[in-house]
């Protein structure tokens, strides 16, 4: 039998076939398909005949298929479940995919060609899809620097390579740090936590081999332990060293990598005719260019800032009033905001949770994906890359779109956050596929796994993200579901977690996990009163990062990366209760690729367009048939097919400002005066 990476997927519903893949079949597997890849994309440069867009374009899009399906395998297994053989794969696999796109994009005969059609297109009597996949073509060529020859191509061909391997050392040190840590709790340390948290104590410890519970740098086990523990000394033990991630010194440091990256993005910049990595990177985005992005969040900083500081005043008092002298620290505030919820909305999340379990909550995705789109959500058994994992098939008036994959629960191999990734994506070129799409989030796993409401929030918003894929309908693979501007890609996503605060859904779906009883009324109520609650801590914690990104980014590359963060916050007036949500040697968004890079801000970007978009549905009805069609037609199914603000404007009729946002934050009466905190981040 063959290596089970090459060829079609053979699985039950098209699926990789899991229980045949080892990691010794990736290896082989690759150099296979880079070598097929490599021997397409040559003989269309070396093609006899007049460049055509079906001979040049149309093949380009085809071409390195087989290359594609050993990746959309490796790289969710690689973040999902590693290994030391899968790192070690990665940082062999990462130079060689670098190369191969240097390759690709200093190929001055295949340019040639593409540059030519571009050239052309007017009169190619193109389709909108045909010509949208060239201007992206072409624009991709571009920014990877075809148009270079001589000293500058070799240049710029080094430093792509060196920024793959840099970007993969960052990740697995992180992982690594992120696994080596756990703090063990004794019996008086379980006193006045939740039963929820203590039980997930109890199976990280198991799982890590340790006879008593521990406290892991898992988000959802550290957040939460920071809420309860009355005990401040293990709060700042925990919180330190969750801080600590990627800054602990040794092989896994990472502060000496990030200063690397920035350097490196900066010189890609300068070689490619732009005066910063920022203005690269925000050319074909919505933003465009970095003073807007600036503009943005510093109109939301300053109501949030204002909040945050008439908060940590409230919450200094609690602190004091307990006895603990001292400022608030970032250690603090989660505990004392906690208990001021549980004050002011009657709300103990432990009395929530239990009517949050994990399955309930994703019947609630999917009743919204089904009231909505008309999807239904049929549960199959199939061999997946790890016993966690569950899938679906995903059906639409009996005809099967996709399938859905869920891997939830937060383990040592995993790297921590929440994301969305497909296996395969969907086109109609040169076949018609479904996409197979995976949900991976960090839920601390139980008997049953019961959810804070961020965690639901969480759930809800990578569902978003599915259903882009799951609903793309057009005809090229490049340029479906999430392969859209990076400030645009959050707004499926970051919408949809709107239908979560919908009472109706909750009513039907917020059920006792052991009695099966619906959530009292008076607790729904209590739960969506609080639902912006804290709103100023979490913008500021958030925007820290996005801005700290943006100086990085604009203008010449910092040589002390620490040094620059601690002046933008000091700049920015961050209140000393509140730590970036993502400090530099952890912030895997912006270091461990340039995905998000220059690009942070999109988080904050997409949510004016959320906020501006559920406003129609709460105007007209949050399941309105007619706007959810509309919704689908204009943004969920289109991909790339468009320019971003276009898909928006046909869904809207115009682009929103930020009064929609700040409402929906709660932020709008926290403006400060003129004059008031706040300033420039540059």
């Amino acid at each position: 039998m063959g290596n089970p990476l090459l060829g079609d997927h053979d699985g039950p519903q098209g699926l990789p076939p899991f229980d045949r893949i080892g990691d010794g079949d990736f290896a082989p597997a690759f150099e296979t398909a880079l070598a097929e890849a490599r021997a397409e994309v040559a003989a269309i440069a070396q093609n006899p005949e007049p460049p055509s867009f079906a001979n040049t374009v149309e093949a380009l899009e085809a071409s390195g298929r087989a290359l594609d399906r050993v990746l959309s395998v490796f790289y969710p297994l690689a973040a999902a479940d590693s290994t030391p053989k899968r790192q070690e794969l990665q940082r062999d696999f990462g130079p060689k995919l670098a190369a191969f796109s240097s390759d690709v994009h200093g190929d001055k005969a295949l340019f040639a060609r593409v540059r030519s059609l571009w050239r052309a297109r007017e009169g190619l009597g193109l389709g909108p899809e045909q010509a949208r996949l060239l201007e992206l073509t072409y624009r991709r060529f571009v920014r990877a620097g075809a148009a270079l020859d001589g000293p500058a191509e070799a240049r710029l061909r080094e430093i792509m390579a060196r920024l793959s391997e840099l970007g993969t050392r960052f990740t697995q040190n992180l992982l690594a740090d992120e696994a080596d840590w756990h703090m063990e709790l004794e019996a008086a340390d379980l006193e006045e936590l939740p039963d929820f948290l203590v039980a997930a104590a109890r199976a990280a410890g198991r799982e890590r081999g340790r006879a008593v519970p521990v406290i892991t740098l898992s988000r959802s086990l550290i957040v939460p332990f920071l809420q309860y523990s009355p005990r401040r000394e293990l709060r700042e033990r925990a919180f330190r060293a969750w801080e600590a991630r990627g800054a602990r010194g040794g092989e896994t440091d990472n502060r000496a990598i990030a200063a690397e990256i920035l350097a490196l993005r900066a010189e890609r910049a300068r070689l490619l005719g732009h005066d910063s990595f920022a203005a690269f990177k925000l050319e074909p985005e919505m933003a465009g260019e970095p003073a807007a992005v600036r503009d943005l969040l510093m109109q939301v900083w300053a109501p949030a800032r204002a909040r945050a500081v008439a908060d940590a005043a409230v919450l200094s008092e609690m602190m004091q009033a307990d006895g603990n002298g001292g400022d608030l620290r970032p250690w603090d505030w989660r505990y004392y905001a906690e208990k001021r919820r549980a004050a002011e909305h009657d709300l103990d999340e432990a009395a929530v949770k239990p009517y949050l379990s994990l399955d309930s909550m994703i019947a609630a995705a999917f009743d919204v994906a089904n009231r909505l789109f008309g999807l239904q959500f049929r549960e199959i058994d199939a061999p997946l890359y790890h016993p966690d994992c569950r899938a679906w098939e995903v059906l639409r008036d009996g005809r099967q779109v996709a399938v859905f994959i869920g891997d939830y629960f937060a383990r040592a191999s995993k790297r921590s956050g929440a994301w969305c990734t497909v296996l395969r994506r969907q086109g109609k070129v040169p076949r018609a596929q479904v996409p197979v799409v995976v949900n991976v989030c960090n839920f601390a796993k139980g008997a049953p796994t019961l959810l804070s409401y961020d965690d639901a929030r969480t759930l809800f918003h990578e569902f978003g993200h599915a259903l882009h894929n799951i609903l793309s309908d057009v005809v090229y693979e490049s340029m479906s579901g999430t392969n859209v501007a990076r400030d645009f890609v959050e707004l499926p996503s970051q919408l949809f977690e709107h239908w979560l605060e919908v009472p109706e859904v909750l009513r039907e779906h917020a059920r006792h996990y052991s009695t099966g009883a619906p959530m009292p009324p008076e607790l729904l109520e209590r739960v969506l009163a609080a639902a912006n609650f804290d709103q100023g801590f979490q913008t500021v914690e958030y925007l820290a990062s996005a801005l700290v990104d943006l100086a990085f980014h604009d203008g010449p590359a910092p040589a002390d990366p620490m040094a620059r963060q601690s002046q933008v916050l000091e700049d920015i007036g961050m209140p000393p209760g509140i730590a970036m949500r993502h400090a530099t040697p952890h912030f895997a968004h912006v270091f461990a690729g340039d995905g998000y890079a220059a690009g942070y801000y999109s988080y904050m970007w997409s949510e004016v367009m959320d906020a501006d978009a559920f406003a129609a549905f709460a105007a007209a009805g949050p399941f309105d048939p007619k706007l959810a069609k509309s919704l689908e037609r204009t943004i969920l199914s289109r991909g790339n097919a468009a320019e971003a603000a276009d898909l928006y404007r046909a869904f809207r009729g115009r682009l929103p400002g930020v009064e929609a946002l700040l409402k929906g934050r709660g932020l709008a009466l926290h403006a400060p005066p003129p004059g008031g905190a706040g300033g420039d981040a540059a």
